[in-house]
């Protein structure tokens, strides 16, 4: 039910009474300094650990003990007491997916086309997700547009790449840490930490709102498992008790690994994959990574760090035991890895959570499934999960008038619509819709969406991680090799990239 009641807005945004006094264009600011969730594809930072800081579950807990006392219908006001009248705008959030505003299909959904219904209404302005490019167009339409301008009202959905961290440097991104209308310490924030990705010292080029898209876990194959005398419950009971590592990992696939009739062929293997998505969220599992960043914002090369040549020599070592990209045939495509899964050819699928999702490969597969994170390395006391999400940006080509408006709107837009739903969390309710068990979404995917990191490889420019390095760890690979060939290269797009 909508509210009348009105109110001063708080200390953090009743600095809206200055707008029409804010001057300056965001191109002037300092320069700077997901992923496509569709296709899939930290709040302290140090030089001497790995972009691996978790989201403090804890904080986002005890911020969240207030929420009885949240009410996103409160009126926001001006300094003379009237509703921030945001003159009628015309907002469109571009992205590349979305269509026509569907029918709520649940009570959440209800609830949220009311709120939104309703800050429009009182803040006079009307906004919309609209596909405006394509996946592939998106960084460069961004980049055009930031560097010519134009007179619309655009909000941008944009993707991790590595154009977009050279927009940032070119001066082609709102510095959104300027805009008093965003609080970057909020939960919707700070479940995903990506503006921490995307800032440099105390400047944010972009922002994230809610929890985490799940990513990288290990699907396995129940009834396999069942007749290798494996109990499948006992792996979210490992997870469960944090004893879910690379070693007990091992133990299950050389125990499901087998030539059951004795020909000298292996018919089941441990597990199979596409070994570059394994290869990375190894690296993360063991506290590593690729390229790090340290307290003033720059880039750091990480690829030598014990922990991530501890991951690399590791997974190599599973690749060469129990992948069966050995037995594709000749000629086979790039994802047969996902035949092999759905025949019974290998008990352990790695791959993203996407996978099992409504409409994905995994519902053809008539073996029941359970999914799992990725088991934690010998360095690493939790779980992770490396994040990506759609990174959302303002151009700077605004001025800090309409860049204030688009952040209050987007601002209000992202809020939950009641104290009811701020732990709503709609992965959840799309994976139900899925291959999962019960256990895989109360706890495996839930967990996905609250232990993570982000990561910063794909923000360097020149560096594509796949064909420079990750496509080439796999079965029989030597390590050192590989990263020799690589070091020179990627130190020089790295220091190319601080500059």
């Amino acid at each position: 039910m909508r509210k009348s009641l009105t109110t001063k807005a708080t200390a953090a945004i009743a600095a809206a009474a200055m707008l029409t006094s804010m001057a300056g264009c965001g191109s002037s600011t300092e320069a700077p300094a997901t992923t496509d969730t569709q296709q899939s594809a930290e709040t302290t930072e140090t030089t001497t650990e790995t972009a691996t800081t978790e989201a403090s579950t804890e904080e986002v807990a005890a911020e969240e003990t207030a929420s009885d006392e949240y009410d996103p219908y409160q009126i926001i006001t001006d300094a003379d007491g009237n509703p921030i009248d945001l003159g009628g705008m015309e907002i469109i959030i571009r992205d590349w997916w979305s269509g026509d505003e569907q029918e709520p299909q649940n009570e959440y959904e209800e609830a949220l086309k009311d709120y939104r219904d309703w800050i429009q209404e009182t803040y006079n302005f009307t906004i919309k997700s609209q596909a405006m490019s394509d996946w592939g167009s998106t960084p460069t339409d961004f980049v055009d547009y930031a560097t010519t301008g134009g007179d619309e009202n655009y909000i941008f959905t944009l993707r991790d790449d590595p154009a977009i961290t050279s927009a940032m440097a070119n001066g082609l991104m709102y510095d959104l840490s300027t805009l008093d209308c965003l609080n970057f310490d909020d939960a919707k924030f700070q479940r995903n930490l990506l503006h921490k990705q995307y800032s440099k010292g105390s400047s944010i080029y972009a922002m994230f709102a809610g929890y985490s898209e799940a990513r990288t876990g290990v699907y396995f194959n129940k009834r396999i498992l069942t007749d290798a005398g494996i109990d499948p419950e006992s792996i979210y009971d490992m997870q469960a008790d944090g004893t879910w590592t690379w070693d007990k990992f091992e133990e299950l696939m050389s125990k499901v690994q087998q030539d059951k009739d004795n020909d000298g062929t292996i018919d089941i293997y441990g597990m199979t994959l596409n070994e570059g998505v394994m290869t990375t969220e190894a690296v993360f599992s063991n506290g590593g990574s690729y390229i790090d960043k340290d307290s003033s914002g720059k880039f750091v090369y990480n690829l030598e760090s014990p922990e991530t040549l501890e991951a690399l020599e590791w997974t190599v070592d599973m690749f060469t035991k129990y992948d069966a990209e050995v037995a594709n045939p000749e000629g086979a495509e790039w994802d047969y890895y996902k035949e092999q899964f759905l025949n019974g050819q290998a008990a352990f699928l790695v791959e993203d959570e996407y996978a099992g999702c409504p409409g994905n490969f995994l519902e053809d597969m008539q073996d029941e499934v359970g999914f799992v994170m990725f088991p934690k390395g010998p360095k690493m006391d939790d779980y992770i999960n490396v994040w990506s999400n759609n990174p959302v940006a303002i151009p700077a080509c605004y001025d800090a008038d309409k860049a204030w408006k688009l952040a209050f709107a987007w601002n209000l837009y992202t809020n939950a619509p009641s104290a009811e739903y701020l732990d709503y969390n709609g992965y959840l309710s799309t994976a139900r819709n899925g291959k999962f068990d019960e256990r895989a979404v109360d706890e495996t995917i839930q967990m996905m969406t609250e232990k993570g990191t982000v990561a910063y490889h794909g923000m360097v420019p020149n560096l594509n991680l796949g064909s420079d390095f990750v496509w080439n760890i796999g079965p029989g690979a030597v390590v050192s090799e590989q990263v020799e060939a690589i070091r020179d290269t990627w130190k020089a797009y790295v220091d190319e990239a601080n500059k």
